[in-house]
């Protein structure tokens, strides 16, 4: 009896997945902004990190629905398609600190010498506003911030790392090699991921600085999955990042409300 060999991922589907990926992010981040424009009179693009938060919601829900499906045709779990292995967690937490730090050490650079080249001795003070634009501040009651924020920031904290990695170093990569190797998709990838975060900036030139150093986030993270042949360490190394970067977001409206800092 021959042995059936494994299904591998389809370059067709890889593609439709890294398509609905970003043309849901751009549609979401359209509609938010005209809501929010409409709502508040704001009308700074895009709209603040907290509502983009928001706004990968379903966009992280359409992907998860969507990935899942293509590696249920394949019969594949996704606990399988993560790596998720009950003997080596530990090991893989070990890895993902490793990572976290591997990772993060060139985005640091991309971001802080992208900065220096756009703004030159000016990049410090650059830095204050860059990724910040008072324009495109909603206020709000801490109260309602709160909510907003519990809505928009749990649930990416939750999903986004491991969707993410799913589509992007997950079904996509191995869909693409399979068809063009692992150079193109490595880099068509981590393309894609850089675009992807272009929506989330806060200004127009953060947009440039944003694409850059995803994008290197994205090709270094999508290297080692291919080297090291599993994701859940990568998924472990963007969760602490996802829980570091949002936690904030939950933390100032509480201590707003406890009058430990003044309302902004």
């Amino acid at each position: 009896m021959s042995e059936t060999a494994p299904v591998l991922p389809s370059a067709r589907r890889a593609w439709l997945l890294l398509a609905v990926r970003l043309g849901s992010v751009l549609a979401v981040t359209v509609v938010i902004w005209l809501v929010v424009r409409a709502a508040t009179g704001v009308e700074s693009f895009p709209p603040s990190t907290m509502w983009a938060t928001l706004g990968l919601l379903p966009v992280n829900v359409l992907s998860l629905v969507l990935v899942r499906r293509f590696y249920r045709d394949r019969g594949v779990s996704l606990r399988v398609a993560l790596g998720i292995q009950r003997g080596r967690i530990w090991r893989d937490v070990f890895w993902g600190l490793l990572w976290l730090v591997v990772l993060n050490v060139p985005f640091a650079a991309v971001v802080a010498g992208s900065v220096f080249v756009l703004y030159g001795g000016e990049a410090p003070a650059a830095f204050a506003t860059i990724f910040f634009d008072p324009a495109s501040a909603v206020p709000m009651d801490p109260v309602a911030l709160l909510v907003v924020s519990l809505v928009a920031v749990v649930p990416f904290m939750l999903i986004n790392a491991p969707t993410e990695e799913l589509v992007f170093r997950g079904y996509a990569l191995d869909g693409i090699a399979a068809r063009r190797g692992a150079a193109a998709a490595i880099i068509a990838t981590s393309l894609v991921f850089g675009a992807q975060h272009v929506l989330f900036a806060a200004t127009v030139p953060g947009m440039l600085v944003y694409f850059l150093a995803f994008t290197v986030w994205g090709l270094c993270a999508a290297i080692i999955v291919r080297a090291q042949g599993r994701l859940f360490p990568v998924v472990i190394a963007h969760w602490i990042v996802n829980v570091m970067m949002s936690s904030p977001a939950i933390i100032f409206p509480i201590l707003h409300l406890a009058n430990i800092l003044p309302a902004a």
